[in-house]
């Protein structure tokens, strides 16, 4: 595997010794002598952030933030799309936009000016980067194109080639699954979220994308037991909760589901879909209010005979 020096990081990147040096203070970025490819992206992400006036601890605060919300990522900065919103970052994960710290999703309004990719695209990469030519160097390359539809294929080529080089690469299997689920070719993304699953039996990202499939499939029992295996590795995993309450919900199961939709609230009580599990709660209990008021009139009218 090719190895970066520091000499190189600062050439290749056009950073100065101080600003790498106050990075590293910040906790931003590993201290280390030798950078492997997939080290080089994480800098030059947080360059680009702290170009648009993010301030290093709001950078430290959201990748946290991120990790918390989003079970089995390593490293936000790399594994997911983000760009600047003021003095904040938003980032984007599986179709949505979140800003971590507020724990919110937010409309997705930036610009191509603002965004700053999970990796530079083929037209635009590092000057003196060559071709990937390792695992690592080809899934951080990957990242990058599948986020763009027109280079989508050449991401799924590097992800097989990853495959073919170290075939316990969970992350691999989870990016193409995720690519094949996006197309709607269920077969092939349960195929690589199940190989995740065998992979790392610990990893609740691969568990809750699988139930995703499961559930999208009409398999709701078993995408529910999935949904339960994510949240056994990490209870705090709010989507799970509310996919997994949606599932009780398609299977009217609605206490069941209540339980979820009350942990859902509880991990996200202000994103735009805390409303929506808000007002499942609501209607789930006004119809107990409602069942235990007919049971009583019900009993009420019933000649003491037959009480």
């Amino acid at each position: 595997m090719h190895r970066y020096s520091r000499a190189d990081l600062l050439r290749i990147l056009r950073v100065t010794a101080r600003q790498l040096a106050s990075w590293e203070k910040a906790g931003l970025i590993a201290t280390a002598e030798t950078y492997s490819f997939f080290d080089l992206l994480q800098v030059k992400k947080v360059r680009d952030l702290c170009a648009r006036r993010v301030r290093p601890a709001v950078i430290r605060e959201s990748l946290k933030a991120m990790q918390k919300q989003v079970a089995g990522m390593e490293n936000p900065l790399v594994e997911a799309g983000s760009y600047s919103a003021g003095a904040r970052i938003v980032f984007r994960h599986d179709g949505k936009a979140v800003e971590p710290i507020a724990g919110q999703f937010v409309m997705d309004f930036s610009s191509r000016d603002n965004v700053v990719p999970a990796s530079p695209p083929p037209a635009c990469k590092v000057s003196n980067m060559p071709e990937p030519r390792d695992a690592e160097q080809m899934f951080a390359r990957g990242i990058a194109l599948e986020e763009d539809p027109s280079t989508q294929q050449q991401a799924i080529a590097l992800y097989e080639q990853v495959l073919q080089i170290e075939p316990r690469h969970a992350a691999a299997h989870i990016n193409l699954g995720t690519i094949y689920y996006n197309r709607q070719d269920y077969t092939r993304a349960e195929k690589h979220y199940r190989a995740a699953v065998e992979v790392d039996p610990r990893y609740a990202l691969a568990y809750f994308d699988l139930g995703n499939v499961l559930d999208e499939t009409g398999r709701v029992s078993e995408a529910i037991r999935t949904y339960e295996a994510a949240l056994m590795l990490a209870p705090t995993y709010a989507d799970a909760h509310y996919n997994l309450a949606l599932a009780y919900e398609k299977l009217k199961q609605p206490r069941r589901a209540l339980r979820h939709w009350r942990a859902y609230v509880n991990l996200d009580s202000s994103g735009p879909w805390s409303a929506h599990a808000r007002n499942q709660i609501r209607r789930i209990l006004d119809a107990d209010v409602l069942k235990i008021v007919r049971m009583k009139d019900r009993s009420a009218r019933q000649p003491a005979s037959e009480r």
